[in-house]
């Protein structure tokens, strides 16, 4: 038996988008800007894409920008902002994804003030924080619109009006969203946003970054007249006729989706909740539909990941972009954790195909698990509070991955 509960890692494809990339691979091979018929009918398939993109996320053709995922993406928006702004200060999340933290760094690096604002203890910012972070130097505000460990969903809107207000630029990291809960980039109030194909049962390798009308982004990767004169070279466009799909067909079942993560993601923390010393990281209610974040004292996170996985069970520790660093993770440390708690949590996320019978055996097996981690661990009770808190910077430590 193989149960997989990484879905925010990585998504498995679903038939029909595999079935509508097929074609682009081997009849309609064309580039899109050959003159001749069949790169021309790349071209039109390309503009049905972006047309079918921006609709599902209230946006203009024009203001979609494929990518190759979430992290060039990230990496666009946010240098290219900066470095083409007169104004020196940006403003970020202490819980943000590689992509954005380890960019922001290298700004930081290279002349610019940075401003990391604090969440609380279950992840959540506070829009007042970012109003009084903003100076007459900020140029630019970045904050994801959900964790993608703990699944805390951020109040967007309210910090995309703020920002609005104070003329600020807004950019949001909506790879763990869109597709998930509703994202409508009018209502969010944003100037930018970042998404991923393969969060969606889409492919890998496709993403797409929504530039609202009017703002002036200089390209990142310079070269041919692609994507608008935004972003060169030759577009992946099986990639993106996958993501389109994938896209489509998310929205078009997005409350049914909602209701059936909803409804499995509380049935597992309800059980998991039964656990001595078990907790739940993050924001109960506001959380994405798919998001379980456990921690469990007195025991090893990767111990416990390697005993579900002998059981035919697949989670992760936190991010995949992290997961080969030794240091425990940054989002759990900003909410306030010490290390050696934050090493013992559990990421458990699902997808559509995930069914109550993958839950009643992950709740089987879980309980035996951490008893039996818990009676070969040197943790306990008595010594878990000298283990002492790792203070150093984490954003260094982390391994960037799309």
């Amino acid at each position: 038996m193989k149960i997989y509960f990484d879905n925010a890692a990585t998504t498995k494809i679903d038939a029909d988008v595999l079935k509508e990339m097929t074609p682009y691979f081997d009849e309609k091979y064309g580039n899109p800007s050959s003159l001749h018929s069949i790169g021309q009918d790349a071209a039109e398939s390309l503009s049905i894409a972006r047309d079918t993109v921006a609709k599902l996320i209230n946006a203009d053709p024009k203001e979609i920008i494929f990518t190759s995922g979430g992290t060039e993406s990230n990496n666009t928006a946010i240098k290219q902002i900066m470095w083409n702004s007169k104004k020196k200060h940006l403003i970020t999340s202490k819980i943000e994804h590689p992509s954005v933290l380890r960019t922001v760094e290298y700004l930081s690096d290279h002349g610019f003030e940075v401003t990391y604002i604090d969440v609380d203890e279950h992840g959540l910012i506070n829009p007042d924080d970012v109003k009084n972070a903003i100076t007459e130097d900020t140029a630019l505000v970045s904050i994801m619109h959900a964790n993608n460990e703990i699944g805390t969903i951020q109040p967007i809107k309210e910090i995309g009006e703020i920002c609005k207000e104070k003329k600020v630029i807004f950019h949001c990291d909506a790879v763990q969203t869109v597709g998930k809960i509703p994202v409508d980039v009018k209502d969010l109030n944003v100037d930018l946003m970042s998404a991923s194909s393969h969060k969606l049962h889409g492919p890998k390798g496709s993403g797409f970054l929504f530039v609202r009308k009017g703002l002036q982004l200089v390209p990142l990767i310079h070269g041919g007249p692609q994507e608008n004169k935004k972003r060169a070279g030759t577009e992946n466009i099986p990639g993106i006729m996958g993501f389109a799909k994938a896209m489509e067909i998310a929205v078009q079942s997005l409350e049914k989706n909602m209701s059936q993560r909803t409804e499995l993601r509380d049935e597992i923390i309800k059980g998991a909740l039964t656990i001595p010393n078990c907790y739940l990281n993050g924001d109960q209610e506001k959380r994405l539909p798919n998001n379980v974040h456990l921690r469990f004292d007195y025991i090893e996170g990767e111990a416990l990941l390697i005993k579900l996985d002998m059981e035919g069970i697949m989670g992760s520790t936190g991010s995949a972009c992290s997961t080969k660093s030794l240091q425990p993770s940054h989002v759990l440390m900003a909410l306030g954790l010490k290390a050696v708690q934050a090493h013992g949590s559990l990421r458990l996320t699902l997808s559509k195909y995930n069914t109550k019978e993958d839950v009643k055996y992950l709740l089987e097996k879980l309980p035996k698990i951490v008893k039996e981690l818990r009676e070969l661990s040197p943790l306990n009770a008595d010594n878990i509070d000298s283990f002492p808190d790792d203070e150093e910077d984490h954003h260094h430590d982390l391994e960037e991955e799309d």
